[in-house]
């Protein structure tokens, strides 16, 4: 079956070929669309062969006949099918595709179609733990998302920002991104369930800055911006932090951390960065004791 549907994809795709290299008339659009519809069939019988690399690669032969065409929509849904074949063996094939199926749809106003496929490449860049190549790509989309209004979806890529800008140490634009999605979550009734753990992110990120004035004072914008938010156990875990670090108390941090994840696991992200606030504990508690 796959050697059949192989050969079936070989052979439209040099019926194609010659559509397009027919000397005496190689001009003609007839052409390119009868090369468009035969690449299009030998796509899916290379797909039915699950030979995805020769798939993407039709595909993208597909997406230049549709150009000749003039038709970048078109053409931009073959380079979306081209990136999804490689997605099948690698993101390395597959992130080129769907960053020219972005531009094409940017082109012709699809400016949703457009941030789908920035999120989908903030994803793959994700996977291949490429955070700041994530982080450009979620923010590209959320800034597309925002031109149709499309709040839930922004607020999404706006919080993958802030986790992506976290791990890279760019903390004060985290916390910036977070306190503002938390404050538009708080305009709709389906986002503020939300706001907690944004205010909560945005908290941890200040912890990472180690800086107890800056802290506290942050808690209390939290109450100004949300005033139900002091009455939560995340204002209270965070509250429990900062005094630990206001006293160098290591254990009383530990202390802190594993109460709160006995009611609500933490994250990886979380996780991190918590340990990281109280690595720098750890450290300037060792300092004060050589100076004692």
């Amino acid at each position: 079956m796959a050697e059949e549907q192989r050969a079936k994809g070989e052979e439209f795709a040099r019926k194609a070929e010659r559509k397009i290299f027919c000397g005496c008339c190689a001009v003609l659009g007839s052409n390119y669309e009868e090369a468009a519809e035969l690449f299009k069939k030998s796509a899916t019988s290379f797909k039915l062969a699950k030979s995805w690399d020769k798939a993407g690669s039709v595909y993208i032969k597909l997406s230049k006949c549709h150009m000749k065409l003039d038709s970048k929509y078109e053409a931009a849904n073959a380079y979306v099918d081209a990136a999804h074949c490689y997605k099948k063996i690698s993101t390395k094939g597959a992130i080129p595709c769907l960053k020219q199926a972005v531009t094409l749809f940017t082109e012709v106003g699809r400016h949703v179609m457009a941030a789908k496929h920035c999120k989908e490449i903030g994803e793959l860049y994700e996977l291949g733990q490429d955070a700041e190549n994530a982080k450009t790509y979620f923010e590209r989309a959320a800034e597309l998302y925002e031109l149709e209004d499309a709040t839930t979806t922004v607020i999404q890529c706006k919080a993958k920002v802030a986790q992506f800008s976290a791990q890279l140490k760019e903390f004060q634009k985290a916390m910036k991104i977070y306190e503002d999605i938390a404050r538009q979550s708080l305009n709709s009734n389906l986002l503020k369930y939300g706001v907690r753990g944004y205010l909560l992110n945005s908290g941890i990120c200040q912890l990472c800055l180690g800086d107890v004035v800056a802290i506290n004072n942050t808690l209390e914008r939290y109450q100004d911006l949300d005033p139900t938010f002091s009455r939560t156990r995340e204002y209270q875990f965070l509250a429990d932090l900062a005094a630990s670090i206001d006293t160098e108390d290591v254990e009383k941090f530990t202390r802190a951390v594993k109460e709160f994840e006995s009611a609500t696991p933490l994250d990886a992200w979380k996780s991190n960065l918590l340990l990281r606030v109280k690595d720098a504990l750890k450290a300037r508690e060792m300092e004060d004791g050589d100076l004692t």
